[in-house]
């Protein structure tokens, strides 16, 4: 698999924070994933994204399937084909294969487990604010921070891949190769996905920091919310040192107005709001609006023109994080903590 843009350190080279993440990634999930290794040449941002990752869908008291199904069913919402195979295997190496191929395939009706079908029905929603589903969700106060955390974390994730990997993590696309390949992976991480892990495991990586208001769901899980408060401010920092304060500020207006769809983005509009920057600003803003609303029109030219302006590869990889958790961020407050 290639990663595009950004060349992450390699686990035979890794040193310090870095090393330390990649034999936690390897020992938990399975194997040093790309979509971790992307995050590498920002090491604090890297211990941070997996430190998100691990304490709400790895460990935790939900069943694995249930995170997994989230996952695959929001990469599927977010048309991240990549992470739609990759979340489809595991829900395999969990012992859901019927499931996994009903998401993968846009059939949830085949979905015969009625949690699985309730859990799978409101992570389709997570997109969508005011869907009834969100109101009625199909977990408890104290299971939300896991349920809830994964579904944010994807609406990350599923941005960063699609601007920075391919259509899936499979060595072929092949459909006639598809099914075996799959099913090869699904065991090659069966043991990592059933084996027991101990929470909080991942946060001696980064101190706590401040929780943001609008991750207050976290709050009923100690781990959980240390996990994200210090994703939130790990990627403010690469923000910062990304992107102006005046096109943060720009994306940010317009998340406010946003309805969810990640299509939602008119080329003739964009062009006619950023070009209400200056020159020096538009290309930034350009590749932080269309990674957050449309990251599939995050093209090599969108791409070519930031580093321009911004030829360090570390400030790109800040851009696309930012971008990609104020998006996520965003979906998380349309999603609903049950009351105690």
């Amino acid at each position: 698999m290639v990663i595009r843009h950004v060349h992450p350190v390699k686990p035979s080279s890794a040193q310090g924070l870095v090393a330390e993440v990649y034999a936690q990634v390897k020992r938990d999930f399975g194997r040093i994933a790309e979509p971790f290794m992307l995050h590498s040449p920002l090491p604090n941002l890297l211990a941070a994204c997996w430190m998100a990752c691990r304490e709400t869908e790895l460990a935790g008291a939900v069943p694995r399937a249930l995170k997994e199904a989230v996952a695959a069913s929001v990469s599927n919402v977010n048309h991240c084909s990549y992470c739609v195979d990759a979340h489809s295997i595991m829900l395999d190496a969990a012992g859901e294969r019927k499931t996994a191929n009903a998401i993968r395939g846009n059939r949830y009706d085949e979905i015969s487990d009625s949690n699985l079908k309730l859990i799978v029905q409101w992570a389709k929603a997570t997109s969508t604010p005011k869907a009834p589903a969100l109101f009625s969700p199909p977990f408890t106060r104290q299971e939300a921070p896991e349920i809830i955390g994964t579904a944010v974390f994807y609406h990350y994730m599923n941005r960063m891949a699609t601007v920075l990997l391919g259509e899936s993590p499979l060595p072929s696309s092949n459909w006639l190769l598809k099914g075996a390949m799959e099913r090869a992976a699904s065991r090659m991480f069966q043991e990592a996905v059933n084996a027991p892990k101990k929470r909080g495991d991942s946060l001696q990586l980064l101190p706590k920091a401040v929780l943001p208001a609008d991750l207050q769901w976290a709050k009923p899980s100690p781990e959980i919310a240390w996990a994200f408060s210090a994703f939130a401010k790990a990627v403010e920092e690469a923000g910062e040192q990304a992107l102006p304060l005046e096109v943060r500020a720009f994306v940010q207006e317009q998340l406010n107005e946003w309805t969810g769809k990640t299509s939602e983005l008119s080329l003739a509009w964009s062009e006619e709001e950023i070009g209400k920057l200056g020159t020096d600003m538009q290309a930034s803003a350009r590749l932080a609006l269309f990674t957050a609303l449309a990251p599939s029109k995050v093209d090599d030219a969108v791409v070519k023109e930031f580093q321009l302006h911004s030829p360090e590869e570390n400030r790109l990889l800040g851009a696309l994080a930012w971008a990609s958790f104020a998006a996520a961020r965003k979906t998380g407050t349309w999603m609903r903590v049950p009351p105690a």
